[in-house]
């Protein structure tokens, strides 16, 4: 590893010691310092951003991506008030997730700490920067941040501001790092930073994600792809389903929650696929049907890589199934474990999908736009687990943190008679 890199690593490490203790208020204000200086730094900020938009255009990046990229005054301003909510926020820490007394009298308590290290590799917005910062801060882990190169100068700015508002706080400096370089070398070092990193959590498209869990030594939190499902059952009300597919596709199709996926159970698809087909084609989305969904109405013939697809655009596949379980056996083939939805009058066919569906979030009668922290009312998530271990869903505050057990006794000892209380003459 670089002087430099493991100059940053080891930073990040002794801050996460010097962190880890302190109580709530000491975070709140050291998140409410870097807010007050994002806005105070507004302009040294949007003269960094222009040179990475400059870049991004000289290399004839699409004017969309271009955008995300972009930060102005309002941005910036946007990004302080989300660290403020943060700020807000219940602390995780200390939290007694279990406890209780044992049958020997010793006091047991389960209570939220720290990971230590987060290791976060990021595509895209520079925004994100001070979002990790600030999630990991408030749960009281260092941040050890991987932006994209097309932000680098954004982002070298913006811990910096970051770095010089913890100055005047309680809060360590050191606890919000950039990973310095970029090429993939940078990445590659964070990756094998076991030991100095507790834990690595990517966010972007599926070939990062997969890289990062396939190369990284370090143990790492998958989230983000989101090739999710609405299936429409034969007792939906299609009225109904008509909206929430349009919703879970159209809203926002560029986002992980987005629907990428409709089946359709085969004893209405008569009557609900012209519907969807029409209310779809007005919201300009096009549909990749099979040869069933072609029967009735005008779609592109979808292939084996349409099901796969995280299209993140106006495109989505769709399929006739012939009962709720080819639904589930469709989505276990071809989903990512995200979100599926189901439109049902039927409990029994609503708790048999909810029971037979293996992915993060599963909604019943909903749109699957609403997998996202925010609306889970958490505040904030700095992404989507699909995974099983550590956490599962919208990752915030919560589960930014592990758990140490505590427990507290009277001078109990542990004898191969049973247990003993020292001093007590027993």
């Amino acid at each position: 590893m670089t002087t430099e890199f493991l100059r940053v690593a080891h930073a990040a490490r002794e801050a996460a010691a010097e962190l880890a203790p302190l109580p709530r208020a000491p975070k709140d204000r050291a998140l409410r310092a870097i807010a007050d200086a994002l806005v105070a730094r507004t302009a040294e900020i949007v003269e960094a951003n222009a040179k990475d938009v400059e870049q991004a255009r000289a290399q004839g990046t699409a004017e969309a991506m271009v955008d995300r990229l972009r930060l102005d005054e309002a941005r910036i301003a946007a990004i302080a008030e989300a660290v403020r909510q943060v700020a807000d926020l219940p602390d995780p820490v200390g939290e007694v997730v279990r406890g209780s007394t044992l049958p020997n009298g010793l006091e047991l308590r389960q209570l939220r700490v720290p990971m230590g290290v987060i290791g976060i590799i990021f595509e895209g917005r520079p925004n994100v920067t001070v979002d990790a910062a600030a999630l990991c801060l408030k749960s009281g882990n260092a941040a050890l941040l991987r932006g994209s190169s097309s932000a680098y100068s954004s982002n070298t700015t913006l811990v910096k501001v970051m770095q010089e508002a913890l100055a005047g706080t309680e809060v360590p400096a050191g606890a919000v790092q950039l990973v310095p370089g970029l090429t993939r070398d940078s990445v590659k070092e964070l990756m094998r930073a076991r030991g100095l990193v507790d834990v690595l959590i990517p966010r972007g498209g599926a070939s990062l994600i997969n890289s990062v869990v396939e190369e990284s030594t370090v143990p790492v939190i998958e989230t983000g792809v989101g090739n999710c499902h609405v299936y429409i059952d034969a007792a939906a009300d299609q009225e109904l389903a008509v909206e929430i597919l349009v919703n879970a596709k159209a809203q926002r199709p560029s986002v992980c929650n987005a629907a990428e996926t409709f089946l359709v159970h085969a004893d209405v698809a008569a009557e609900f696929v012209p519907k969807a087909l029409e209310a779809l084609r007005a919201a300009g989305v096009t549909v990749h049907g099979d040869e069933a969904i072609a029967r009735h109405g005008e779609v592109v013939p979808a292939t084996e890589e349409d099901f796969f697809a995280e299209y993140l655009s106006y495109d989505i596949a769709a399929a006739v199934v012939g009962s709720l379980e080819e639904a589930v056996a469709h989505i276990r083939r071809y989903g990512s474990g995200h979100t599926e939805a189901i439109v049902t009058r039927s409990q029994q066919a609503a708790r048999r999908f909810v029971a037979l569906v293996d992915s993060a979030a599963v909604a019943v009668n909903a749109s699957t736009r609403f997998t996202d922290g925010g609306e889970f009312g958490f505040g904030a998530e700095i992404g989507i687990s699909t995974q099983k271990l550590h956490a599962r869903g919208p990752l915030g505050l919560p589960e930014l943190t592990s758990t140490k057990w505590v427990y507290t006794g009277e001078g109990h000892l542990r004898t191969s008679e049973g247990t003993v209380i020292a001093g007590s003459g027993s």
